[in-house]
């Protein structure tokens, strides 16, 4: 009985950024400006929201969430694509790897459902403004803030433990810029069906879920605007119109928070100023 000659995974080769040959220094600097301008922008946020006591409100405590999401998530493969790119370097290890694969969708699962809980904010704060201090206080802003948390971890892990059972010891290389978890499953020296089949009902489900609760919520908000008096239309109207960008990259979002805010941006004049700041 012949034995079949395996060797055991303990790296993966990233294929190349197609048609990178001669351009890697303009994507390195593009690449790195974005990722530079995502971190300063969430910072930015993060420390005008912490230091300013009148943004201490349910929309300000999530928003806060969303920035530490933007910052982790952007910083799950850029750092390594940078890498991959100044020193021509595709080699990560198997545990590296596994981490990627595992950030990935704890904080891109973690953002999905805050979506899901902004727009529900909003939707009592539109729908209920009169019970709004009651239903959204801060021990229910904190429970719905580590709930998306928690889920995400045990969602996240589940997908990463499913990848990794499969044996891997054939190629190691993928065909992608960082780890994704159906371009590794494919190296699989195994059988995959069942894996990708669960791995894709679990992928799909969070993000339909949060969507039919964000379109729920919408309907809603619509609905009682278009019941009300026209006093309170164009008011109700502003602050339904900032849920749109809670679907914008992680990039986009410090901006969209900060020019079209007026108190973000009061906060961030007294925070470059030195002020203390006061309600």
């Amino acid at each position: 009985m012949g034995l079949v000659n395996h060797t055991v995974v303990t790296h993966f080769i990233f294929l190349r950024i197609p048609d990178a040959n001669g351009l890697q220094t303009i994507l390195f600097n593009t690449f790195l400006a974005f990722y530079l301008c995502t971190l300063l922008g969430n910072l930015l946020i993060f420390s005008a929201i912490l230091a300013d006591p009148c943004l201490h409100t349910p929309m300000y405590f999530f928003l806060c969430n969303l920035s530490m999401l933007d910052i982790g998530f952007s910083s799950i493969s850029t750092p390594k694509m940078l890498t991959n790119l100044w020193f021509q370097s595709r080699v990560i290890s198997l545990g590296g790897c596994m981490s990627q694969i595992f950030f990935y969708h704890f904080l891109g699962s973690t953002e999905c459902l805050l979506y899901t809980v902004m727009a529900c904010n909003r939707y009592v704060a539109i729908c209920h403004p009169l019970r709004y201090q009651l239903i959204m206080n801060r021990r229910v802003c904190t429970l719905l803030a580590d709930g998306t948390w928690i889920t995400s971890f045990f969602h996240s892990t589940i997908l990463t433990s499913l990848t990794f059972t499969l044996p891997y010891c054939g190629s190691n290389v993928v065909d992608f810029f960082f780890c994704a978890i159906f371009p590794v499953v494919k190296l699989a020296c195994a059988d995959t069906y069942i894996i990708e089949t669960v791995t894709l009902t679990n992928i799909g489900l969070v993000p339909i879920t949060c969507f039919l609760l964000i379109l729920a919520s919408y309907i809603r908000i619509i609905y009682s605007v278009l019941n009300m008096n026209s006093p309170h239309l164009s008011k109700v109207l502003m602050t339904a119109v900032q849920i749109v960008g809670d679907v914008v990259t992680p990039m986009l979002n410090p901006a969209i928070y900060t020019l079209r805010n007026k108190e973000v941006k009061a906060a961030l004049k007294k925070l470059r100023g030195g002020q203390m700041p006061a309600c």
